[in-house]
């Protein structure tokens, strides 16, 4: 809230002092880029929250532990904070609002932009420990589905747990038409380098005038050891290894994607540059997909500010 009230009051100041209309948007579009950030003592405080579930497991047994995250009214719902937990098969073991999950296996279930929000936590859990983006309905504005960002753990070998915080920004919506015509755009890209050399393939990615650069939409690539092979915005990242790279949540958003390439392919949320707002941070989907067993391309679309 006091972010929404610091950016209409902004937007006040910057009318009154006659800023130009490009200074405004640009100004305006780095405030609402800010929303989508978690300050660091509400990332502490969720990381906490957390690791004191996880704690609470090895100290008190599994079976105790679930019955108190399971419980709406228990220790480990706090505000907007409560614990969820699945199983590395994907099968829910805790959600304290949402009971009928409970003992499904939901690995394939998808958020409404198509992000298959359980089988990429998992992905992320593990790895250890790790945050993800996600839409789910927020149980303080029923039937309002929003924007979370989760801390996510490896409770053990057979199962991990997490929390999350809603952000302060409106439900990014993805249409189905632009999710298409992005894994369309994808399967071109990937069609293309399976019929030609990886050389050819990769001299066209990286080609910012060429037909793989439509506007903000680009192809990059990365081998499955995270070396940047493609990415015609910032080509000073062409052979770096990139695959620890975070975005300002600390989502290790190439180690994700990586991970889904891995696994067949499919979409994924982070926070990036836009090039068409002057590089300004924008949150983004991508669609990843695997080329063959030595690397992977994708693309991505970014959300309306």
């Amino acid at each position: 809230m006091r972010r929404i009230i610091f950016a209409v009051a902004f937007a006040a100041v910057v009318a009154l002092l006659g800023m130009s209309s490009v200074g405004w948007a640009e100004s305006i579009g780095e405030n609402e880029s800010n929303a989508y950030i978690l300050n660091s003592q509400e990332r502490d405080e969720l990381i906490a929250f957390v690791i004191e579930a996880r704690d609470y497991v090895v100290q008190q047994g599994k079976n105790k532990a679930l019955n108190v995250f399971n419980d709406p009214k228990g220790d480990f719902v706090r505000g907007d904070l409560y614990i969820i937990v699945y199983d590395f098969n994907g099968t829910c073991l805790a959600h304290p609002y949402e009971p009928k999950l409970i003992g499904k296996d939901v690995i394939n279930l998808t958020d409404s932009n198509g992000v298959a929000l359980k089988r990429n936590m998992r992905e992320v859990a593990k790895r250890g420990s790790g945050f993800s983006y996600y839409i789910w309905p927020n149980p303080a504005h029923p039937g309002a589905k929003e924007l979370k960002l989760t801390y996510v753990v490896k409770a053990d070998e057979d199962m991990w747990l997490g929390a999350g915080v809603y952000l302060p920004v409106q439900e990014p919506v993805f249409s189905n038409q632009s999710r298409e015509d992005l894994v369309a755009f994808v399967n071109d890209a990937r069609d293309f380098a399976l019929n030609t050399t990886k050389e050819v393939a990769l001299k066209a990615f990286n080609d910012k005038n060429g037909r793989f650069v439509q506007a903000n939409r680009y192809v990059f690539a990365f081998d499955f050891n995270g070396t940047n092979l493609a990415q015609p915005i910032q080509p000073e990242f062409v052979g770096e290894n990139r695959i620890d790279a975070k975005d300002s949540n600390g989502v290790e958003y190439n180690k994700d994607m990586t991970a889904l390439a891995q696994n067949g392919g499919g979409f994924i949320y982070y926070l990036k540059q836009d090039p068409e707002r002057n590089m300004t941070q924008g949150f983004k989907l991508s669609y990843v997909a695997k080329v063959d067993d030595t690397w992977w391309l994708g693309s991505g679309i970014y959300a309306d500010r």
